[in-house]
């Protein structure tokens, strides 16, 4: 008896069904596929009951409901009709919200593609999200892959594991609507990736496009010169590579600090952005972080600072354990930057999940520190439980208000 010869064909088929021998950026994308599939099943399933609102009529279809809902009608507004060059103000002289307050890059991008194909906002927009998305999780998996290389000895198969948590994190259907997250978060990896790669001329130029999506640059100020320290005491940061990231963390600040000095241009309001972005708080001044501490005390009482004192180290251990410190000093150094950055300067309320998306590192460590594969499918099914709670309770308004994504 001979045993048949596998041709081609066959060979083919049966690396078809065995996805571990896929190429890596094909289990990427399908994972991202599938957990976007997931995540408009959800939409589409709460747009039933969504009842009309400003922004859509009651029970909308898929695109209207993921291209118009919250603030994608601000960034609508944008691509359309730009920005005005006053702001608006009520009766008592205070500043309302306004388009101020939004990012250009991610509208822009939009427009030129709508001046090109025709297809208006609410196919663009969710387009466009849905591919920077698609991006994100192709450089996430390179920058787990590599940077983190003493982790994934640890831990196989990480990189795709971060993806899966990516992917399906409670605020993921932001990924796929006309949002500026899956935009910040391809700037935000592949800033990260082109530091390790030490392209510091690409990741300055990386920043300053942060700078124009959305108001994360600074941390990145600390995460290059944190590179540089890692590099010097290895001894390996000649005179040269210093000048450059000297110039790369002094482009980060500044791309922190432009769109305020844009908006200050533009309308001659002296801290015109910080005056918009009030007007979100409800007139409460920017403050850092004094909103946690009285937020704290809204929702516990007099216990609400121990209360944030438990959270806070809890953030603290997250960031500062032995599996962080194994994804390299980039991933490592944005984690931190990045919560600490949230916590000096937003008011947290349910937005705060949302945020919490660009600190994707901490997915890596989540699942870092044990091979289970039994944990991994958990902390899937609780992030996939969480979407439906995110969608439900705060992607659906219930007129006349509700608590913002």
């Amino acid at each position: 008896m001979t045993t048949p010869r596998a041709t081609p064909v066959t060979v083919a088929r049966a690396r078809l069904l065995r996805p571990a021998t896929w190429r890596w950026w094909v289990q990427v994308l399908v994972v991202y596929g599938l957990a976007r599939a997931t995540s408009a099943a959800i939409l589409l399933v709460v747009a039933r009951s969504q009842e009309e609102n400003p922004w859509t009529e009651a029970a909308p279809s898929y695109l209207p409901y993921v291209a118009r809902m919250w603030d994608a009608s601000w960034y609508e507004q944008i691509s359309a009709s730009g920005y005005p060059d006053t702001l608006p103000v009520g009766p008592d002289g205070v500043v309302q919200q306004n388009v101020w307050a939004f990012f250009p890059l991610f509208p822009a991008l939009v427009r030129a593609l709508d001046a090109v194909t025709g297809l208006g906002w609410d196919v663009l927009a969710p387009t466009v999200a849905l591919a920077c998305g698609a991006g994100a999780v192709l450089v996430v998996h390179r920058l787990v892959a590599t940077a983190g290389a003493a982790a994934v000895e640890r831990r196989p198969g990480l990189p795709l594991a971060t993806v899966l948590l990516v992917s399906v994190f409670p605020s993921s259907p932001v990924l796929q609507v006309a949002y500026t997250e899956s935009l910040a978060l391809l700037l935000v990896a592949s800033a990260l990736l082109l530091l390790f790669r030490r392209r510091y001329g690409w990741t300055a130029l990386v920043i300053v496009l942060l700078g124009f999506t959305r108001a994360v640059a600074l941390p990145m100020a600390v995460v290059v010169v944190w590179h540089g320290i890692a590099r010097w005491r290895r001894g390996d940061l000649p005179v040269a590579d210093a000048v450059r990231l000297g110039a790369s963390a002094a482009v980060a600040v500044a791309s922190g600090l432009v769109w305020p000095w844009v908006c200050s241009l533009v309308t001659g309001v002296h801290q015109g952005y910080f005056r918009t972005q009030e007007a979100w708080r409800g007139g409460a001044e920017v403050v850092p972080f004094v909103p946690w501490v009285d937020v704290s005390r809204w929702l516990t009482g007099d216990a609400g600072p121990w209360v944030l004192a438990v959270v806070l180290l809890g953030a603290a251990a997250l960031v500062l354990n032995p599996v962080a410190a194994r994804l390299g000093p980039e991933m490592h150094a944005w984690s931190g930057a990045y919560l600490a950055y949230l916590v000096a300067t937003i008011q947290p309320g349910t937005s705060l999940v949302r945020f919490l998306l660009l600190a994707f590192p901490l997915a890596a460590v989540t699942v870092g520190w044990t091979r289970s594969r039994l944990w991994l499918a958990a902390v899937t099914v609780v992030c996939v439980a969480g979407q439906a709670w995110w969608v439900w309770e705060l992607w659906r308004l219930v007129p006349p208000s509700g608590w913002p994504p």
